[in-house]
């Protein structure tokens, strides 16, 4: 089993309610054991006992192997019991609060029919009560009267009745509906609102008649929108009582006034009907009403889905635990069942599972079976929302066709019902809601890992890591010149009218826009309600990385009149004719150069000028951008790096080409970070300012029988053919200065020799040999059982660097380079996340590759996004996954090629739990990092970083997303790179002179006149010198037991951490390996010497000398 299989699972943020829907319903005559069975009518629909045939051969359950079912299974089983709210504790005493409500309600006095005028007046000046009339408001003449009479039932719907709730932070709620009589309604009610404002004005009685009774003392009543649909006013009912000897998390009330279902026609209230009129309008004229029908069809609703939910829950023992999985995976995707929330939730989850249960299918077969497991079900629901376009297509469900007008609104049509399911949901939050379930069933589908977190765990909801921008926009103040027949609200028309404007402009430029209008929030029942029309909107969009930043936008051509002149009236002056190559003449728009954000800002800001005004425009404000001008020169593309890997081909050319060599050459690699377009700076020289730190380059001959069967004498080889190398290269090209260079002079097993070789044009490289024969040789030195300790670590060492240097890294780097080549943004993502390590001084602690290889898997397995399409969604998510990653349990496995199977993935988890059962301690490696080229996971990891260091990545990127989560859009991105180095114990100030040696040489001065510029000696022997680094260097060899260095190019300091172990005093013995003294907590008799920190220091500043400016100490309060 999968190691995390067995964890106590918590979710990444809490789930947003434990009802937002009505899933389910039990009648308070049920709760004290009596008949159900007159809550809802009877429908008569298809037998549902045989499932709909390609719900049981698509389901992932069936096709994936068993072993990832039963894990993926037992996942599940434990997230619903850790969910699960224990109803008994959490919700103590609500029954009781509940019989009290419905009896207080049921015992408040009718009200005789009364006008507009007279209602409003009443219950201002008796109760001081507003009623919450919808806009438009009623008529104060209309001849219509308002009445309060007895409710005919009163129910518990919701989450509650059913235990389909699960534990969350935020208030949980209780829905209570109240029928109304049929008496104080009209059957033509259901046109022009008056159903509404009836509605508005029995609750308002309710509201009066709990107010003036002394029980409600102990409550605070206030009025909302039910779902954020200004149609559904509703009264919330939250207890004092419980709220301030209890948790804040006591559940509210809502009341909510309903009306029987068979009382209006529900033919007049179908989509393509309209129900809003005015005197002047003809019947002909009239324009369909379908939000407002559905809102009024809800009303008559609760009962009916009461009845189907309680039947499904009845009849299969997994539809309770589906439909809490569906809430699970709706809320850590933002989906609710408010309008602002995507109008998709826990009620919508619950009603489509029930009605599929029943039919759907071809020949109203059910498409889902009362056998399937919660999983099953669950899975299969998503297939069925993924394999149809509700938006395209509308969906009937046991109904005949309705003929409808093109909309891009989704259609989920219960004809027994008579309700569309779907009615609060948007295009664009539909779309979001396709996409998001298309991804995670390609995220199931795959057999190979584990993606159960990113399912239900992971909040993938969080703007920063879902859209690639994010912007702000006020409303205007003029009306929209389009107008609407339907209900609406102000700000929601904004709403449509700034989606079509974003979606024409941008065209594929974006692959997904959501828009986010105002919540309205409750206010007192003495007061009017919350206007949002002066509320800023939220727009947030998902680049298309190919198409985003491209410059010239083509339009129709110019013999198509009619397109021509709608893509002009929509530019403006912005459209101009152009000819092109081929001949054709095209509308065309041109944009400036510059970076993706500015010309997706420049696109948008001109658009939104032209259709909204330039006041709108002025208001808009993009949130959380800047961090692509914290890489140099904000550069993210890939041609800065091309001129050096221009000069790198011709290199490779050369030395191809070079005659006289004695063996031919097999392979030459570029293992340089640069040549993979990860390197942080952007590689820059010239002619007097060469490379100062040489391109690393491998180099391979052709196998043979020639080579010396002694390690020893290999190297020596090696250093002949470096010098053979060097002759033939200065003697093909003047241009060409080599230097012979000797490393590892102690080490004689190891690789002795390299060769630098630096062009005129300042293009510098590092080359070393690479003999196959050398791993069998150390491999046979190992199995010498006379060899010394010392030798035998020499040698596995040695062993260790060829694989890593020799084998794993040229695969390394020509996969991370083919990457970055087929995605751009690879490379930004990769730079940023270094410059991040850099600013932390942790670069120096792991390699290079290990982090590339974090990234690249945030691109290969984006699980629960897409694929990255800006740096910063990237870089957060790298943020995300290394705040999350358990290094200690977990390896990283990056498939570069696709192609791994399941039994190579469960081989590479089998080795992390053997390695962790030999070093439980995490002694020799601490991160376990695979790949398809190495499955042994410690190619790049067994040197380093040490436990401490990789607790410190976690718990740097833990306080970083903490502040991204917690700022938000107000985040200042420069602020997760600054470092703070008071904790350190002591700090080595380096010199400005040294300090800035890293820069490269376009940060230099160069000279003014290029006719001096000479490439002079000096400068080619500073090629390869990085003094920092060797002083570093020198640091960790004498010191590592006792101190850790910490150092990042960013900064001019080296800070320490003295070792707690090795400041413990101890008894004295001779050839201590550092300075020591007497310890002042010596006991009596026993003289204790402790490490002699001063003369350290001192030591240090010796070696640094003229490098070190001065050391400083951490501040160490009085106790």
């Amino acid at each position: 089993m999968d190691s995390n299989a067995s964890k106590r699972r918590k979710l990444d943020c809490s789930i947003d309610s434990h009802s937002s829907g009505e899933i389910g319903s039990k009648n308070f005559a049920s709760t004290a054991n009596q008949s159900h069975k007159n809550t809802a009518p009877e429908f008569s629909e298809a037998n549902p006992h045989k499932p709909f045939p390609h719900a049981r051969n698509e389901n992932p359950e069936h096709t994936n192997g068993s072993k990832v079912c039963s894990i993926f299974t037992l996942q599940t089983d434990e997230l619903l019991a850790e969910v699960e709210p224990n109803y008994e504790k959490e919700f103590d005493g609500v029954n009781d609060i509940l019989h009290r409500l419905k009896g207080l309600i049921e015992n408040i006095e009718g009200r005789q029919p009364l006008s507009v005028n007279e209602a409003n007046l009443s219950l201002e000046k008796e109760h001081k009560i507003r009623i919450p009339y919808p806009d438009p408001k009623p008529d104060q003449n209309a001849a219509y009267k308002l009445a309060y009479e007895k409710p005919l039932r009163i129910n518990i719907v919701g989450s509650y009745p059913t235990k389909t709730m699960v534990k969350s932070k935020s208030t949980p709620s209780i829905d209570l509906i109240v029928v109304m009589p049929d008496s104080i309604f009209q059957s033509k009610d259901f046109l022009n609102y008056r159903y509404f404002y009836k509605r508005a004005y029995y609750l308002a009685c309710i509201s009066a008649g709990l107010s003036s009774n002394s029980f409600v003392k102990e409550f605070d009543l206030r009025f909302e929108y039910f779902h954020g649909n200004d149609l559904h006013p509703v009264l919330v009912v939250s207890n004092k009582k419980f709220n301030s000897e209890k948790s804040s998390n006591y559940p509210e009330i809502r009341i909510l006034p309903a009306i029987s279902s068979t009382f209006f026609n529900a033919l007049k209230l179908r989509p393509n009907k309209n129900a809003i009129r005015s005197s002047k309008s003809n019947t002909g004229d009239l324009i369909p009403t379908p939000f407002y029908n559905a809102s009024l069809r809800s009303d008559c609703n609760f009962e009916p889905y009461l009845k189907i939910i309680h039947v499904s829950e009845k009849k299969s023992q997994a539809f309770r635990h589906a439909c809490m999985l569906g809430r699970i995976w709706l809320s850590q995707r933002g989906f609710n069942s408010t309008i602002s929330g995507g109008g998709f939730g826990n009620f919508e989850w619950a009603a489509l599972t029930s009605l599929l249960l029943r039919g759907g299918g071809p020949k109203n077969q059910p498409v889902l079976s009362h056998k399937y497991t919660s999983n099953q079900m669950f899975k299969a629901l998503l297939q069925f929302l993924s394999a149809n376009d509700f938006a395209k297509k509308p969906f009937m469900y046991h109904t005949d066709e309705i003929i409808l007008r093109n909309s891009n609104k989704p259609i989920f049509f219960d004809g027994p019902r008579e309700q569309n399911i779907l009615y609060k949901m948007t295009p664009w939050s539909y779309y979001l809601l396709q996409d998001e379930v298309r991804l995670t069933l390609e995220s199931l589908s795959d057999e190979k890992f584990d993606y159960f977190d990113s399912t239900f765990i992971i909040k993938s909801s969080q703007h920063l890591l879902r859209f690639d921008s994010t912007f702000t926009i006020s409303q205007p103040n003029y009306d929209s010149k389009i107008k609407y027949s339907d209900h609406i609200t102000e700000s929601r028309k904004f709403c449509y009218h700034l989606y079509d404007i974003i979606r024409q402009g941008l065209t594929d430029r974006v692959k997904m826009i959501n828009i986010h209008e105002p919540t309205p929030v409750g206010w007192s029942i003495t007061t009017a309600g919350m206007n949002t029309n002066n509320s800023p909107v939220k727009v947030s969009v998902t680049f298309d990385a190919k198409n985003i930043d491209r410059l010239v936008d083509h339009g129709p051509q110019a013999e198509d009149k009619a397109q021509a002149a709608s893509f002009r009236r929509f530019w403006g002056e912005k459209s101009e004719l152009r000819r092109f190559k081929d001949g054709s003449i095209l509308e065309t728009l041109v944009w400036s150069p510059g970076s993706t954000q500015s010309i997706f800002e420049n696109i948008l800001s001109f658009i939104l000028g032209r259709h909204c005004g330039l006041e709108t425009v002025k208001s808009l404000n993009f949130l959380g951008s800047g961090l692509e001008k914290l890489l140099p020169k904000s550069v993210t593309d890939l041609k800065p790096f091309e001129p050096i890997r221009e000069a790198f081909r011709l290199f490779e050319t050369q030395v191809r080409g070079l005659e006289g060599l004695p063996l031919q050459i097999k392979q030459v690699s570029g293992i340089d970070p640069r040549l993979r377009y990860t390197s942080f700076e952007v590689p820059a020289f010239n002619h007097d300012a060469p490379l100062m730190n040489p391109v690393e380059v491998l180099i391979e001959f052709e196998g043979s029988g020639r080579w010396p069967d002694n390690i020893l004498a290999i190297q020596r080889s090696k250093v002949a053919f470096l010098l053979k190398l060097s002759t033939l290269l200065e003697n093909d090209d003047s241009c060409i200065n080599a230097r012979l260079g000797i490393e590892n002079e102690f080490q004689k097993v190891h690789n002795c020799a390299f060769l630098d070789v630096t062009y005129e044009s300042g293009a510098s490289f590092r080359l070393r040999i690479y003999v196959d024969r050398e791993i069998a040789l150390l491999q046979q030195l190992l199995k010498d059982e006379s060899l010394d300790q010392f030798s035998r670590e020499d040698a596995l060492s040695a062993l260790s660097n060829i694989k890593r240097n020799f084998i794993q890294l040229p695969l390394h780097s020509q996969s991370i380079h083919t990457h970055c080549t087929r995605c751009p943004l690879l490379s930004a993502t990769i730079r940023l996340v270094k410059h991040w390590f850099n600013c932390h001084m942790l670069l120096g602690h792991l390699r290079e590759e290990v982090i590339e290889m974090i990234v690249t898997q945030i691109f290969l397995r984006p699980y629960p996004w897409r694929s990255p399409s800006s740096v910063m969604t990237a870089f957060f998510r790298t943020v995300l996954y290394l705040s999350r990653w358990d290094w200690r349990s977990t390896p990283l496995i990056v498939d570069y090629s696709g192609e791994m199977g399941r039994a190579e993935v469960d081989s590479i988890k089998n080795r992390l739990e053997a390695w962790r059962k030999i070093d439980p301690g995490m002694n020799r490696s601490v991160l376990f990092v695979a790949s398809n080229h190495d499955s042994t996971g410690i190619a790049f990891s067994d040197q380093g970083p040490s436990k401490m260091i990789a607790a410190r990545m976690t718990s740097l990127a833990r306080s970083a997303y903490k502040l991204t989560r917690e700022k938000s859009y107000s985040l200042d991105p420069a602020s997760l790179f600054s470092s703070s180095i008071a904790d350190y114990d002591f700090v080595i100030h380096l010199s400005s002179t040294f300090a800035n040696d890293h820069l490269n040489a376009e940060s230099r001065n160069l000279s003014k006149f290029k006719n001096v510029r000479v490439q002079s000696n000096s400068n080619l022997a500073n090629v390869g010198y990085q003094a920092i680094r060797l002083y570093l260097y020198e640091l960790e060899r004498i010191y590592a037991n006792h101190i850790v260095f910490f150092y990042g190019d960013s900064h001019s300091v080296i800070t320490g951490l003295w070792n707690p172990t090795s400041l413990l005093p101890r008894s004295f013995r001779v050839n201590l390996s550092y300075s020591s003294c007497l310890s002042e907590k010596s006991s009596l008799g026993k003289d204790q010497i402790v490490i002699d920190k001063n003369s350290i220091l001192a030591e240090i500043a010796r070696l640094g000398g003229d490098m070190v400016s001065q050391i400083s100490l951490k501040d160490v309060p009085d106790n």
